[in-house]
């Protein structure tokens, strides 16, 4: 697994740290909200461990600490990226308000590292397991099989405009910039032209037309699928 790990315990992150990479997981590791958000946005994680306590903001008026505010954050966006919150052992009131933000799991401290790494695996195969496939509107995604549905027929597509809406929608609802798209669809003997992310944004608007689905525009952002008004 590919997994964020946020904590600003030192020495509580560095013991998970190692317990998880010596698991054979791939970690990176934040004690901050801010690099927490730039790890999250810049990549895809199979699970997050966050703890709510994280140094609080002036921006954050929960009494729970900026994890909870950064939860709420990358709900809004549409993340559903599983995410395990560390709590205090005694207080119920985080576990209900990790809950309420949209955590997945929940594991008060202290905690035992091998549950740890248990329930980690348990929320991202209970994820990919409902995650097989997503439908917007007559339009569906079967990610085992790699195929596009429209109306319950195959939407046979070129492979570059599959990619870009097979980005589009994991999971749909997300942001995806125009850099990361054309990064994702550029090879080393074949870089995307500046003007190509635009052109194949409008032909699959054009085959979507009359789906029950939109790609929006979002200025200085990127794109985004999802139901049409």
């Amino acid at each position: 697994m590919r997994i964020l790990l946020v904590e600003d315990d030192d020495v509580l992150r560095n013991i998970v740290l190692r317990s998880l990479r010596d698991k054979g997981h791939g970690v990176d590791h934040a004690a901050s909200i801010a690099d927490a958000r730039r790890l999250w946005r810049a990549q895809r994680f199979d699970a997050v461990l966050l703890d709510l306590r994280l140094p609080r903001t002036s921006a954050s008026r929960s009494g729970l600490g900026s994890g909870l505010k950064l939860l709420l954050e990358m709900r809004g966006t549409g993340d559903r990226t599983p995410v395990l919150v560390l709590t205090a052992h005694d207080r119920t009131e985080e576990r209900i308000a990790g809950l309420d933000a949209g955590a997945d799991d929940y594991l008060g401290k202290p905690f035992d590292l091998d549950e740890v790494e248990a329930r980690l695996r348990s929320l991202v195969r209970r994820v990919r397991s409902s995650d097989e496939r997503t439908t917007l509107g007559e339009l569906s995604l079967d990610r085992l099989a790699r195929r596009f549905f429209l109306a319950g027929e195959p939407l046979d597509l070129p492979a570059r405009e599959f990619e870009v809406l097979w980005e589009l929608m994991t999971p749909p609802g997300r942001v995806v910039s125009k850099r990361d798209l054309s990064e994702k669809m550029s090879g080393a003997q074949d870089p995307l032209a500046d003007n190509a992310l635009e052109v194949f944004i409008s032909k699959l608007r054009k085959r979507l037309a009359g789906a029950g689905i939109t790609i929006r525009s979002l200025r200085g952002l990127g794109y985004t699928v999802g139901e049409a008004a």
